[in-house]
């Protein structure tokens, strides 16, 4: 049996923090969560050095790193990606699908189950792939941002229960004016999916008919979504509740924000935190290929047909001037999000872990630092920098 325990740094834990806190793990399980206590003879010691221990983040929505985008529809980019995004703190993943054509769907869906299966080999290789993300093709015509028009669709039923079939879909995307949109909520709902509607200029009306299907999320809060005014151009008078709204106005209802700074300014992150809580509220990175790549051009999905984009370091932009994507880790995100917000260190690290492992049902296993859940583990310094990386016990290698 190994042994190991993490000393010398404040605990985050969902509710508070432990200062010279220990946890203790033996294999892949955290046994021991407290204040500093005696510790076995036969134990390796992680030295926090006065940091941060943390649990692993937890990314849902994502669509590629270091290169690759999980649509390029291999294994190799889908490893490529989930390595990249380790280094930045994600220790558990969703590949998140663009727009596109149904064949290239299907190939990042399998080759999302292949790079699993390779994954589970080595635990420490890469970001642990708990599901996938079936974000495109069902979106509006007029919110599709930067993915590619031409692959966008509304859902049919022949196609998308195919996807779902595979196993691999944990989380389900769909506008909801969409004809068909009703369907593909109650499908999802049946395979226990977290339901999201997005790139939506949907009426609170129509929210509340997926809400009723089973819809309980929104995507990147104020991005591609609709607002009072668009549905005022829509749907003429009387002017009607919009997306944002409905989410503000319902308990069960949760969203995501991108902290990169360059998405929203400051007080619209405050702004969301303040009237979702920690507990509603997601940080996810919707990071494309760009992630720890240099300044330059690449596409947003597939590699061959993908929109193309310009990082410019700092985000993404699509040529009509418009937002195209992170090009950062969750680890930029929980900084910003800090540093920017009223948000205590706790509810920070809760919005990268707990809130998101709540949310997709995998709160049992990993999200948090309990006795019995998985040891995916962080050691951070004072200014929220990752240094070591654990994945179910296993330290990352360099």
């Amino acid at each position: 049996m190994r042994s190991t325990a993490f000393v010398n740094g404040t605990v985050v834990l969902p509710d508070r923090l432990l200062h010279d806190g220990v946890v203790c793990c033996e294999d892949s399980k955290i046994v021991f969560v407290g204040q500093r206590a005696s510790l076995p003879r036969e134990v390796e010691i992680i030295d926090a050095k006065g940091g941060v221990i943390a649990p692993g983040f937890i990314d849902l929505h994502v669509h590629g790193g270091a290169g690759a985008d999980f649509m390029d529809g291999t294994p190799e980019a889908v490893i490529s990606a989930c390595t990249a995004h380790l280094r930045h703190g994600t220790t558990t993943i969703f590949p998140t699908t663009t727009t596109g054509s149904a064949q290239q769907i299907k190939a990042m869906i399998q080759a999302c189950a292949v790079a699993a299966e390779q994954l589970s080999i080595k635990p420490a290789r890469a970001a642990r792939i708990a599901g996938l993300h079936l974000y495109g093709p069902y979106f509006a015509e007029d919110k599709v941002g930067c993915h590619a028009a031409a692959g966008r669709r509304s859902p049919l039923v022949t196609e998308f229960q195919q996807y779902f079939e595979s196993g691999l879909i944990r989380i389900a995307t769909c506008a909801a004016e969409l004809p068909g949109a009703d369907v593909f909520y109650k499908m999802a709902r049946a395979h226990d999916c977290l339901i999201t509607c997005g790139h939506s200029n949907s009426t609170w009306n129509e929210m509340q008919v997926a809400f009723d299907a089973g819809m309980r999320h929104v995507d990147h809060f104020w991005c591609a979504m609709s607002s009072v005014p668009s549905i005022r151009q829509r749907c003429n008078v009387p002017m009607q509740g919009s997306m944002a709204e409905f989410v503000l106005m319902h308990g069960d209802m949760s969203t995501e924000v991108i902290a990169d700074g360059w998405h929203l300014a400051p007080e619209l992150l405050e702004f969301a935190f303040r009237m979702k809580g920690a507990e509603r509220l997601c940080l996810v990175t919707d990071c494309n290929r760009a992630l720890d790549m240099p300044p330059g051009d690449y596409r947003f999905g597939n590699a061959t047909d993908g929109t193309m984009f310009r990082s410019d370091g700092k985000v993404g932009w699509a040529p009509t001037g418009s937002l195209a994507s992170s090009i950062v880790g969750m680890d930029s995100m929980v900084r910003h999000m800090r540093q920017n917000t009223s948000a205590s260190l706790s509810q920070v690290i809760r919005m990268a872990s707990l809130t998101p492992a709540e949310r997709t049902g995998i709160a049992d296993q990993t999200g948090s630092l309990d006795v019995g859940k998985r040891a995916d583990i962080l050691v951070m310094d004072e200014g929220l920098n990752v240094g070591e990386v654990f994945v179910g016990g296993f330290k990352v290698s360099d």
